[in-house]
C-alpha cells in the first residue's frame, strides 16, 4: 500500500494535469454551444459505430436460432395457405370437409448428408417428439429431398433422392404426362425421368413437378427440368435426363409433409387390390 501512495506521490504533477484539463474541457463543452456540438456529435458517431458493431457481431451468433425460427414460421404459413387452397374435388363435399387440409407441414435442419454414395441418407434434427412420422415427404425451397425412412425420438432418418431405390412420381407441367424420377447413381445434380411413352413430345428446359398421384407429395412441388431427351434402348419409353432442382450438397433446413388421408388412401387400395383378385 505504502508503495502505491508513493508511486501516486511521484507522478501527483502528471495527475493533476489530467484532471485540470478535464476540468477545462467540460467547461469548454458546456458553456460553448460550437464545440459542445462537436464533441456530442462525435461522441454519438462513436457510440453507434460501437453499438452497431456489437449488434452485427451479435447477430452473427444468432444467425442458426433466427433461421430455424423462420423455417418453423415458413411451415405454418406452407399449412395456412394450404387451408385457403382446398382442392375443389366436388359440389357435394360438405363445407367444412372441403376446408380441412389434407397436409401438415413442419420444418427440420439437416445435421447430416451424404451425396457420394450409390445409396444416401440424411439425417435430421427432429424425431417423433416433434411430430415426424416415417413416410413424410421431404423438400425444401428449391425441389424435392426424399422420404423419410426412420424416426427416433429426436431425429429423422430421410432417404435421399439421391438413392437408386427412391421412386418419386411426377410429371411433365407443360403436358401433365406423367413418370417416376429416379436417381441412376452417377451424377448428384441429374436424375432420370423414367416411364414416359415415346410417343409424347418433351423440350429441352421442360419443368418437372411432383404428380400428386400417391399419397407422400402434394401436386406441384418442383423436381427439375428437362436436361436431355432421347429414344434410348427401350423400344417403349423415352430416356429423359432432368437437372435436379434441390443442391443435395448444400441442404441445410427443409419441410416435410404429412398426407392426414394417407391411412384412408393406403386402405382404400388395399380394397381394391383385393377386388382385382
Amino acid at each position: 500500500m505504502q508503495r502505491i501512495l508513493l508511486f501516486l506521490y511521484s507522478i501527483r504533477a502528471f495527475l493533476l494535469f489530467v484532471t485540470l484539463e478535464t476540468v477545462a474541457i467540460w467547461l469548454i463543452v458546456s458553456y460553448n454551444s460550437p464545440q459542445g456540438a462537436v464533441f456530442f456529435n462525435s461522441s454519438n458517431s462513436f457510440t453507434g459505430a460501437f453499438l452497431s458493431t456489437k449488434d452485427n457481431f451479435t447477430e452473427y451468433f444468432t444467425l442458426g436460432r433466427s433461421n430455424e425460427e423462420l423455417a418453423k414460421k415458413n411451415a405454418l404459413l406452407m399449412k395456412q395457405l394450404a387451408n385457403l387452397s382446398p382442392v375443389k374435388d366436388s359440389v357435394n363435399i360438405p363445407l367444412d370437409s372441403l376446408m380441412e387440409s389434407t397436409y401438415d407441414f413442419r420444418s427440420a435442419k439437416v445435421i447430416n448428408n451424404s451425396i457420394n454414395l450409390r445409396n444416401n441418407h440424411i439425417t435430421l434434427n427432429r424425431g417423433a417428439e416433434d411430430g415426424i412420422k416415417e413416410g413424410m415427404g421431404v423438400f425444401n425451397g428449391d425441389g424435392i429431398v426424399g422420404r423419410v425412412k426412420g424416426v427416433s425420438r429426436h431425429y429423422a432418418s430421410v432417404i435421399s433422392l439421391l438413392h437408386t431405390d427412391l421412386l418419386v412420381s411426377s410429371k411433365i407441367r407443360a403436358t401433365d404426362v406423367f413418370g417416376s424420377t429416379q436417381w441412376d447413381g452417377k451424377n448428384p445434380q441429374k436424375a432420370k425421368l423414367k416411364y414416359v411413352p415415346r410417343h409424347v413430345q418433351v423440350a429441352h428446359g421442360d419443368t418437372v413437378v411432383t404428380s400428386g398421384y400417391n399419397a407422400v407429395f402434394p401436386e406441384g412441388i418442383l423436381v427439375g427440368t428437362v436436361d436431355s431427351v432421347s429414344n434410348g434402348t427401350d423400344t417403349n419409353y423415352l430416356d429423359i435426363t432432368i437437372d435436379l432442382a434441390a443442391n443435395f450438397s448444400t441442404l441445410t433446413y427443409v419441410y416435410l409433409v404429412e398426407n392426414n388421408r394417407e391411412a384412408e388412401l393406403d386402405s382404400l387400395q388395399e380394397i381394391t387390390e383385393i377386388v382385382n383378385e
